[in-house]
C-alpha cells in the first residue's frame, strides 16, 4: 500500500491548516506501520525463508496457537471471508502445519489446530523477527528506544480498539 504524504502549502512550507490533526496522525501512523511491516519482510528473508509461509498464513497460525477453531471462528477473527480461509487452512493442511480434528461439541464440524510442525514453524518465524527487530532496535538512540517501548501499551490499545467490530467505520467526513 503506498504511503499518503502530506501535501504541504505551498505558500507556507507548512502542511494544510484545515487538515485535521488527528487525520494527520493517523496518516503518518499508517505510514509508519506499512513502512515498518515492509522493512521486517524484505530484512528477514536473509534468516528466514518467507516464501514458505506468506503472512496470511502466520496470522492464522498466530489465531490457531491459542486454541483449535472452525474456519468460520477463524474467518471472522481475521476478518476474512470463509472460502478465502478455507483455501488457506488447505494449504497449511498440504504442509502439515495444521490438522482437522472433530469438534467435542458437534460432530458434524471440524476445528482446525495447529500440529507440533505449525508449532515449530511459527516458533522459528517468531524467533527470527524477535532478533531482527532487536537487532535494529539496539541501533537506536537510548531516548527513541525509551520512546519505542513506552509507546508499546497505547499501541497495543490502539490494535485492540481497531479489532473490534465497526472500528473506524464512522470516520467524519
Amino acid at each position: 500500500m503506498p504511503s499518503s504524504p502530506h501535501v504541504p502549502d505551498p505558500a507556507s512550507g507548512s502542511p494544510d491548516p484545515a487538515v485535521d490533526p488527528a487525520v494527520e496522525h493517523a496518516r503518518r501512523l499508517t505510514d509508519t506501520v506499512t513502512r515498518l511491516r515492509r522493512a521486517l519482510r524484505s530484512s528477514i528473508r536473509t534468516d528466514y525463508p518467507w516464501e514458505s509461509l506468506p503472512m496470511a498464513q502466520v496470522e492464522l497460525l498466530q489465531t490457531l496457537a491459542a486454541a483449535p477453531l472452525r474456519v468460520g471462528e477463524l474467518a471472522a477473527r481475521q476478518r476474512l471471508a470463509p472460502n478465502t480461509v478455507s483455501g488457506l487452512v488447505g494449504k497449511l493442511l498440504e504442509a502439515g502445519f495444521v490438522d482437522r480434528q472433530a469438534d467435542p461439541g458437534d460432530r458434524r464440524t471440524a476445528r482446525i489446530a495447529l500440529t507440533p510442525a505449525g508449532r515449530r514453524q511459527l516458533d522459528d518465524w517468531q524467533h527470527a523477527h524477535e532478533r531482527r527487530i532487536a537487532a535494529a532496535f539496539d541501533t537506536l538512540a537510548p531516548a527513541d528506544r525509551s520512546a519505542v517501548v513506552d509507546a508499546l501499551p497505547a499501541l497495543e490499545r490502539l490494535a485492540r480498539a481497531l479489532a473490534q467490530p465497526g472500528a473506524g467505520n464512522d470516520v467524519p467526513a
